[in-house]
Formats: C-alpha cells, structure tokens, sequence
C-alpha cells in the first residue's frame, strides 16, 4: 500500500506541466523551485535587515543606508530570479515577447511611474535632499523621513506625514534649509517706548544674545536700531543659531524674548504699547456726575 502511494507521489511529480523549447518543467520541479525561492525570498529580507544594522552601528547616515541597502535588495532578487531560472533551465529568449510587452505598457502607462523611479534614484545619488533634511515646497514644511522608490514621506510641522512623488522634488522650486549645514539666520524685533534710553536698551538686549546658549557666536549677532515707528523705537536683533526645524528656531525666538522682557524690567525699559494721539477740533466738554 505504501509502495503504491509512493509510485502515484512520484508519478504526480514527474508530471509535465509546460514544456519550454526542448526542456519540460515538471510539477517535481516547480515544487522545488518554489521552496528554493521562498527560502532564498527569506534569506535576502533577513540579510537586508542585518545589512541595515551593520550599516547603522558604523554610523553610516540613514540615506546612504538606505541606498546601500536598496541596491543589494534589488541586486539580490534579480540573482535569485537568475538562479530560479537556471534550475528550471528556462532560456532568457523565453520571455522575449513578455519583455516587448512589458515595454509597450511602460511606453503607454507607466510613465509617471518610471519618472518617479529615476527621480528617486538621483535624489538618493545625487543627495540634494536628504533624510532628516528640513524642506520648504510651496506652503507646506516638514522633515524628510524616508526617500522611497516612487515618492518621499515627509513628516510636516504639525506632525501630518504627507507622500510626495520624486519627480516633484526635482522639477520644482524646494527650499532645503539644510542642505549644506544646519545653520540658520533669524531674528527678534522688540520695540521701547519713546524716551527710554537706547543705549542701555542696546546694551541688555546684546548680553541677552550673548548669554544665550542657542546663539552663535560666529557668524556673529548685531542689534539694529531699526526705525522710528509710531508707537515704538523698533530695535531688530539678528542672530545666526543651528537648527533643522521651524519649530525650534520659533522656541529660541520665545526664549529671547523672555529674557530681554525680565531683563527691561529689571532695569525699566518699558516694551512700548500701540500708543495714539487724538486732536479735537472745537470744544470739548467733559461733566461729572454726583
């Protein structure tokens, strides 16, 4: 009985399933390569990750790891494809007609979607924007957080993650606010009430600056008596300080204010107020009532 389960077991496998020019594929082989492919599909997932680790614990930066580690996924894939051929001895000529195909779809179709796939090749060669990068597109702000094959997710300042195709990034205008260094230039504009003293004004809010640890002291910061406005004598102090997000240049301009408000009322210099002069012509009149 066993013997006889075991000659239908092979006879099932020995069955031809496609025959490929002079070679037969059988249901034996393809169960075979099937195995073969899903443990080779196992091995590259489980020696990409590694790859990834490696990468990260020689402090490599998260973009060239990631492109490391993209190029051996697809290299790895199309040798395992390779292979899987060779073992059913499947001739390249085979899929000549596919590939023709294949072509045409892409001529008609795909486009956009080879258009974004090069364009995510050169953001990623090139590196004119990077992981971790602070990018300006039109209204929208936020820091790139992975450059995928079709398009770059990218975390906006209100935590929003929006997908956005590679060839955007390209052909249009992009503000990348650390693209060279992280260095930012910003500044405070406070303004004194009229009569106050300027010099000691000056003078308060540059030891601010310098007491500050976030403000760099190269490139230096200058102070700027700005402008006689309508209700304020306008001081700008600008400062150059190292920072990748909007949100933190925001937080470095709150704590500048802070300090220079503590400051002016430790001396009293008073912050102006919007102020206005009203002129009446003709008499006015004004009446108490008991």
């Amino acid at each position: 009985m066993t013997e006889t389960r075991m000659e239908q077991l092979r006879s099932l496998l020995s069955t031809t399933l496609l025959v490929v020019g002079d070679n037969t594929i059988t249901v034996g082989q393809v169960l075979s390569v099937l195995l073969f492919a899903a443990l080779g599909v196992l091995f590259i997932y489980w020696s990409t990750g590694f790859l990834r680790r490696l990468l990260l614990r020689r402090s490599f930066s998260a973009d060239l790891t990631q492109m490391l580690t993209r190029a051996y996924l697809i290299a790895a894939t199309l040798i395992l494809a390779f292979m899987v051929l060779d073992i059913l001895r499947v001739p390249l000529a085979a899929f000549a007609f596919i590939s023709g195909a294949v072509a045409i779809g892409v001529g008609f179709g795909a486009q956009n979607i080879i258009n974004n796939f090069i364009s995510g090749w050169i953001l990623i060669w090139e590196r004119p924007i990077k992981i971790g990068d602070f990018l300006e597109l039109g209204d929208m702000r936020g820091t790139v957080e992975a450059i995928n094959t079709r398009s770059t997710r990218i975390r906006r300042v209100d935590g929003v993650h929006l997908l956005v195709p590679n060839s955007e990034l390209l052909e249009n205008t992009v503000t990348n606010w650390t693209l060279v260094d992280r260095l930012v230039r910003t500044n405070v504009v406070v303004g004194i009430a009229y009569g106050s003293d300027v010099q000691l004004a000056s003078k308060l809010m540059l030891q601010v600056a310098e007491d500050d640890p976030d403000v760099l002291s190269d490139p230096p910061y200058f102070l700027i008596f700005d402008d006689f406005g309508d209700s304020a004598l306008v001081f700008d102090l600008v400062f150059w300080v190292e920072s990748n997000t909007e949100g933190g240049l925001r937080k470095i301009r709150s704590n500048l204010r802070y300090a220079i408000d503590a400051v002016f009322r430790e001396h009293d210099v008073v912050i102006a107020f919007p102020q206005r002069d009203i002129h009446v012509d003709g008499e006015l009149r004004v009446r108490r009532d008991n």
